[in-house]
């Protein structure tokens, strides 16, 4: 079975890693100096300590391995050579708001680097998935909960 591959930028891709780096090289010793102490303590049946540590250590490797499949399946966009006149992931678009008569700028991310509170919103969500393809003039429209939003796309970046 073929993996998904996960679509990154440069930036989110320098952050996963960093991350990986930093569960490996530094918690996975801070976790142990946990267990070590707790396990100092005598009966490890009746020891919170050495059972939360125990606990930490589980999520920490069970996130190393989630990054580390998620590195292997990367495809890394290169914003530098994007195609300007269409919308991509990598791309910054600013958006006319035909809805609420506002002007909103949001870049284009894989799934695992959107965070819409930080102007990030996904290739795969309804309006990310919307806008791909598109270029400067055009209109969008997209469903939500509330009705039919829709976006004019004034520039791409």
């Amino acid at each position: 079975m073929t993996e998904k591959k996960t679509v990154l930028t440069y930036d989110g891709l320098r952050e996963r890693e960093e991350e990986l780096r930093v569960l490996k090289t530094v918690r996975r010793k801070e976790v142990a100096e946990k267990i070590k102490e707790a396990r100092g303590q005598g009966d490890l049946s009746e020891n919170a300590e050495y059972d939360a540590a125990k606990e930490e250590q589980a999520e920490i490797e069970t996130r190393i391995v989630s990054l580390e499949k998620l590195l292997k399946n990367a495809e890394v966009i290169d914003e530098d050579v994007l195609d300007k006149t269409a919308v991509s992931v990598g791309s910054r678009v600013k958006l006319r708001d035909e809805v609420y008569d506002e002007d909103v700028e949001y870049g284009i991310v894989g799934s695992v680097e959107a965070n819409p509170f930080e102007g990030r919103i996904s290739n795969e969500s309804p309006l990310g998935n919307a806008l791909l393809g598109r270029g400067v003039g055009e209109t969008v429209e997209v469903e939500t909960p509330d009705g039919i939003d829709k976006y004019t796309i004034l520039e791409i970046s």
